[in-house]
């Protein structure tokens, strides 16, 4: 496993560390693929009763997708890779049998939100900020948080952070529903050992059969696709990288 997407076992947890501290975490098409790898060995493993992702420092769970990497894509490679894979490996890890937690280190934004989105629980060490800022760059949350935010808080929350691009503050979320706890994970973590975890697996399984994103799927990867093209979107990108706020013409 490379070392920007670390895969740890201790006892009977698996630890998914993502580690480019330098540039808030923020994801590239390497590290999806790495993602998805360990993903699929955790799939292989045996005694592994929950699964932890988190990211280095103290600054970012993770904060999305790796901008440069984004931007240079076209609308073709934006709608059937892009957005499919990171539909494809954020479902494989809610499909994990195990309890999967997202320990939010620090601010999580866009991709970094949806990653932790697709975990059956968010856990926060500390004070962070959460959102999904894609708007202010002319783009959209296009690996299913346009769905499991709904899911998870209502669709009128869900509206208000993804239209208005805002940040909440880990009290919000708590009382939202985006987070379950805020403090020590392995307070968190107590009670889940007192269930079996075979009890705990079947079950989640079951549940995940409640669960259906594909419409969201298909519909988030043409409309990531169509934003790219955008001049509102070079907009962004441009804004972004010269650090001055967006001029947007709404073309």
């Amino acid at each position: 496993m490379s070392e920007l997407v670390k895969l740890d076992l201790t006892g009977q947890m698996a630890t998914i560390t993502i580690n480019r501290p330098d540039k808030r975490n923020s994801l590239t098409p390497e590290m999806l693929k790495l993602l998805e790898n360990a993903v699929i060995e955790i799939e292989t493993m045996e005694g592994v009763n929950s699964v932890i992702i988190t990211g280095v420092g103290d600054k970012a769970f993770c904060t999305g997708a790796d901008l440069s990497a984004f931007s240079s894509l076209n609308f073709d490679e934006v709608r059937k890779n892009w957005v499919p894979t990171g539909h494809r490996i954020f479902k494989r890890l809610s499909q994990l049998p195990q309890i999967t937690i997202a320990y939010l280190n620090g601010d999580v934004f866009g991709g970094g939100l949806e990653l932790a989105l697709a975990c059956d629980f968010r856990v926060a060490q500390h004070e962070i900020s959460l959102g999904f800022p894609e708007g202010k760059i002319g783009t959209i949350p296009g690996w299913a948080g346009t769905s499991r935010a709904a899911d998870l808080i209502g669709l009128n929350r869900a509206k208000y952070m993804i239209l208005s691009g805002a940040t909440i503050d880990a009290k919000t979320a708590l009382q939202w529903g985006l987070i379950n706890h805020v403090g020590s994970l392995e307070d968190f973590l107590k009670p889940f050992s007192q269930v079996s975890p075979i009890a705990q697996q079947i079950s989640k399984q079951l549940m995940s059969t409640f669960e259906n994103h594909n419409n969201a799927e298909v519909l988030e990867a043409f409309a990531g696709a169509l934003s790219s093209v955008t001049e509102d979107f070079n907009e962004g990108i441009a804004a972004f990288k010269e650090k001055r706020p967006s001029q947007f013409r709404g073309k």
